[in-house]
């Protein structure tokens, strides 16, 4: 069914809810998960060393929600991989589904930019709206 899932999590209730659903997703279907965080870029001018030590708050606080999605996912036989990128999120993950051949995406609906989204266009509706396989939201 699917072999290749991809999950996005941002720390938000909602991707952990995702998180659960993707683990049992990957071990019903027997495929391989693809775990997915992505932090906005951080711009070039601040210059040294500022933009080395916001690089690194981002990448921490990056793999602090990559654990507990983890803790939320459990076991998957098939395989977990993990990716932080910088960037647009949604531009993220839907590189991320080109270069793994990506089979459904499961995303919460909501995530911890609610504020910015009301501006920009939430993450999910943008993912939704390109994304060339299906996309499962949770919330």
């Amino acid at each position: 069914m699917f072999e290749n899932i991809l999950l996005a999590v941002d720390g938000s209730d909602h991707s952990m809810k995702a998180a659960k659903l993707a683990g049992d997703l990957a071990r019903l279907s027997g495929g391989k998960l693809r775990v997915l965080t992505a932090y906005e870029e951080v711009p070039s001018y601040l210059g040294e060393p500022n933009l080395s030590q916001v690089i690194a708050k981002r990448t921490e606080k990056a793999e602090e929600i990559l654990d507990e999605a983890f803790e939320q996912i459990g076991d998957v036989p098939g395989g977990c991989e993990q990716e932080i990128l910088s960037g647009d999120p949604a531009g993220s993950i839907l590189r991320v589904v080109d270069t793994f051949n990506i089979d459904l995406i499961v995303m919460g609906t909501r995530g911890q930019g609610d504020i910015k989204s009301l501006l920009l266009g939430s993450q999910s509706h943008k993912v939704v709206s390109a994304a060339p396989c299906p996309v499962m939201l949770v919330r």
